[in-house]
């Protein structure tokens, strides 16, 4: 079942601290566009089924990407996508939007999800796997 815009949006405002919903729907749309662009297949679909429909949309239309990005070069991406960001302020804002992310997939979905990923990412999603 998907998660609804609204309690969507509060959870990322809450956990970014915005202070307004129009702040986090800028981040929001810019993380899963970035991140829409690393995962495939039934992995994508299943996490967009979860998702608010504008958001789905986003994640199943994202920017193209050449390669995967490291963590740290998905940062510098999401920092240069949002306006007056610095990387510090987009790995802040990267945590708001993935751990609503991984809340709205569950542990077995985001588990999926960052197999698809490059090694790192765990700890943007909040979800730190042992080494």
């Amino acid at each position: 079942m998907s998660m609804r815009r609204e309690p969507f949006l509060d959870h990322v405002r809450e956990h970014g601290e915005y202070a307004t919903t129009e702040e986090a729907d800028r981040v929001a749309r810019v993380v899963l566009a970035l991140l829409g662009a690393h995962l495939v297949g039934t992995v994508r679909a299943a996490l967009a089924a979860r998702l608010p429909e504008t958001y789905a949309l986003i994640l199943l239309n994202p920017l193209q990407a050449m390669e995967p990005l490291s963590p740290e070069r998905f940062v510098r991406a999401t920092a240069a996508w949002i306006e007056g960001a610095t990387e510090q302020t987009a790995l802040w804002d990267i945590g708001a939007v993935l751990s609503t992310v991984a809340a709205a997939a569950g542990d077995v979905l985001t588990r999926e999800i960052l197999l698809q990923l490059p090694p790192g990412y765990d700890l943007l999603f909040g979800h730190p796997q042992p080494t």
